[in-house]
């Protein structure tokens, strides 16, 4: 009896050891998914700056602070700016600083403090006596975008705007750096005077000493000036700044071998923006303060916008860090 009892165990116990045997089988072999996975989303193509259209504070968010100055370059960082445009001009020694016009007088106090250097070019003047002047008081006094008549402007920051110098390109680098910011460098044109041989190499070389090719954007209306940059360091950005529309942007740019147009707003339609922009460039066009042209720009894919008013600018575009 005991041999005919055993004999059905023996069979079960072997069924379930071969079952636990297929088993661990199956599950050393992962099943095959139910359809093919696709391949990894490539990543988007960025333009040299964002994918965007850039909010490019003009001269610093100049209708609220002193244009072309280290607080104007704050403002504009406050507000939430992409990024500021601010001119280079060259002193009698050579030295490069922050100034839009040829002459000191409109924006500074020097006819009060050099009364007898009369018609005040900048390039007569050394770092050392620029250094002297002030280049905040005169905003104060005649509001030139009527911003703190209005209120935009605090007393605390209106008295806090006297006495304002004008930055070494150094210390208006520094500054974009620290704040891992962008800025667009454009060289003010030397010609006839004694910075015109040397200027350009002079702002690569302090590009590429302070380690912001890849945060600068370098542009001139001596379209000679972006030929020298590409042969200093062809890795920085060039835009070719146009006061009147060119008869082939492209062609110019492929010359240059400039990566932006740079046109006067009312030196291009918004269809020649795509057309360029089609072509892999990048345009950013100045100086739009009012803001149904910028929503048609934006509309239009512009790369940037150059704006006095980036305060109107910065809500029609999401953040760009």
């Amino acid at each position: 009896m005991t041999n005919l009892m055993t004999y059905p165990i023996r069979i079960m116990l072997t069924l379930v050891l071969l079952a636990l045997l297929i088993a661990a089988a199956t599950c050393t072999s992962p099943a095959p998914p139910l359809v093919s996975q696709p391949p990894p989303k490539p990543q988007e193509t960025a333009t040299p700056m964002c994918t965007r259209t850039l909010n490019i504070a003009h001269r610093g968010a100049r209708s609220l602070a002193p244009e072309n100055t280290l607080a104007a370059a704050a403002k504009a960082l406050e507000i939430g700016a992409d990024m500021w445009e601010f001119d280079v001009a060259v002193s009698a020694d050579g030295e490069l600083f922050l100034l839009h016009d040829d002459r000191l007088d409109r924006t500074s106090n020097v006819r009060e403090l050099f009364p007898g250097r009369a018609p005040w070019s900048s390039h007569t003047f050394t770092l050392a006596e620029i250094r002297q002047l002030d280049f905040g008081a005169w905003f104060v006094a005649l509001d030139p975008f009527k911003q703190i008549a209005a209120g935009k402007v605090s007393p605390q920051e209106s008295a806090r705007y006297r006495g304002e110098k004008a930055p070494t390109l150094r210390e208006a680098l520094e500054f974009t750096r620290q704040n891992n910011w962008r800025a667009n460098i454009e060289i003010k044109d030397q010609r006839g005077k004694p910075g015109d041989a040397t200027v350009v190499e002079k702002v690569v070389a302090l590009v590429d000493e302070l380690r912001v090719a890849d945060r600068v954007l370098i542009s001139s209306f001596n379209h000679s000036y972006l030929e020298r940059v590409k042969k200093a360091n062809p890795a920085i950005a060039t835009g070719a700044l146009v006061s009147t529309p060119d008869p082939d942007p492209l062609a110019l740019l492929r010359r240059l071998g400039a990566q932006a147009y740079n046109p006067n707003v009312k030196a291009i339609e918004p269809a020649e923006v795509r057309r360029i922009r089609d072509q892999g460039f990048d345009v950013f066009i100045y100086t739009v303060n009012d803001e149904p042209t910028m929503r048609s720009l934006v509309e239009a894919r512009a790369s940037g916008i150059f704006t006095d008013f980036p305060q109107t600018l910065k809500p029609l575009s999401a953040d760009c860090r």
